[in-house]
């Protein structure tokens, strides 16, 4: 689930004939943060059960999550993204769906998260990187 960059849709907004050719081609209506989680459990083949459980989140708040009757914030929702395998980019992109703050390589803990979601490290390998840096971990999690 590859979303296109901010210059890609910038740089093909510039080359569009006509600004509702652009609109037509690309659905500009925000995306919830229900609707996104369950895209990309579809898109991996994942189960909401298994990956609620491998974030550490309880199953009745992880249900409310994933059915829109909750929000997360964001140590919520960075468990949920290594237990679902996400790139920096899905991540980033959840994050800016649920309105929180996207990663960013100049905050220390963001740049140990960025640099494990990055090679692909399990929730308790950036929790062990977070620890040893002195950092917040971020499980388990049950709001």
């Amino acid at each position: 689930m590859e979303e296109p960059l901010t210059e890609e849709l910038l740089d093909e907004l510039r080359a569009a004939p006509s600004l509702s050719s652009y609109i037509d081609r690309h659905s500009l209506e925000g995306k919830t943060l229900a609707g996104y989680l369950n895209e990309l459990l579809a898109a991996k083949g994942l189960a909401r059960k298994d990956v609620v459980k491998a974030a550490g989140i309880g199953a009745t708040f992880g249900y409310q999550i994933f059915t829109g009757a909750r929000g997360a914030s964001r140590d919520t929702l960075l468990p949920l993204a290594f237990a679902m395998g996400l790139s920096v980019r899905e991540t980033n992109r959840l994050l800016k769906v649920a309105g929180t703050n996207e990663l960013y390589p100049k905050v220390r803990r963001d740049a140990i998260v960025l640099y494990c979601l990055d090679r692909g490290a399990t929730l308790e390998e950036v929790d062990d990187a977070l620890y040893s840096f002195g950092e917040k971990t971020l499980g388990p999690h049950g709001e």
